[in-house]
């Protein structure tokens, strides 16, 4: 899955006027890909950019009860690992 893919997979979650996913690594996809199907579940989930940002990775999502710095930590690790 692409980007483009995994954006257009999870629309209907995707904040009006965001771009969502912009980090272009097949690990971090399958990974998110995987967390996604889970967090769609919660009631009023949605997300406005998942991205890298002073070498960091950032999500940001709704409702605030969504583990943002569990998804951040493995995205940074699985990003590590293909160094």
């Amino acid at each position: 899955m692409t980007v483009k893919e995994f954006n257009e997979k999870y629309e209907k979650y995707l904040s009006k006027g965001h771009y969502g996913l912009a980090i272009n690594d097949q690990k971090v996809i399958e990974f998110l890909d995987r967390e996604f199907e889970e967090l769609t579940k919660v009631e009023g989930f949605s997300y406005s950019q998942i991205k890298l940002k002073f070498n960091s990775a950032r999500v940001y999502c709704e409702p605030r009860t969504v583990d943002t710095f569990r998804l951040e930590n493995e995205i940074e690790k699985l990003l590590t690992e293909n160094c």
